[in-house]
């Protein structure tokens, strides 16, 4: 199995959606490359942790390549807002890219040069290493399997 993090906005959509491609075997709602310890939800709404909602993905890549997984991804951000998808704001709500495998950043790279073509604005897409995680409260988790009439910023039919 692979992993990787992506952050998109609201990470319950976010999860909801990665669920939905053949080959994600396994998510989880995450805080992602912040600064502090064991940040709660509250702790990272006020900015001042530096996390962003993010998934942490495991993936079969014998079913899924990066390639395919990242362009599913591009389907439901706009990479050229900076701390804002929908209607969420703050820095806990901007893009990424967070890698866990040195070799995948090559990839990432190309792909991102790719959808760059498809927009007059810079993307702002952050694209690291992955530094750190905390999973997110038990609440956040699948939580639009479990609330599904919950709110979403993405539309869930983009992936087909």
């Amino acid at each position: 199995m692979k992993e990787i993090v992506l952050a998109g906005g609201c990470f319950w959509g976010v999860e909801a959606y990665l669920n939905l491609i053949p080959g994600v075997t396994h998510t989880k709602a995450v805080y992602a490359n912040g600064i502090t310890k064991n940040p709660t939800y509250e702790d990272v709404l006020t900015g001042q942790t530096k996390f962003v909602e993010a998934v942490y993905i495991e993936y079969n890549e014998k079913i899924l390549s990066l390639q395919q997984l990242i362009e599913a991804y591009w389907k439901i951000i706009d990479p050229t807002l900076l701390n804002q998808q929908g209607p969420d704001m703050g820095e806990q709500y901007r893009t990424g890219i967070y890698y866990v495998d040195e070799d995948d950043l090559a990839t990432i790279k190309i792909s991102l040069s790719l959808e760059q073509k498809k927009y007059t604005k810079p993307i702002v897409t952050e694209i690291k290493p992955l530094e750190n995680f905390f999973i997110a409260e038990e609440y956040h988790q699948q939580y639009l399997r479990k609330n599904p009439n919950g709110y979403c910023h993405i539309n869930l039919s983009l992936y087909k």
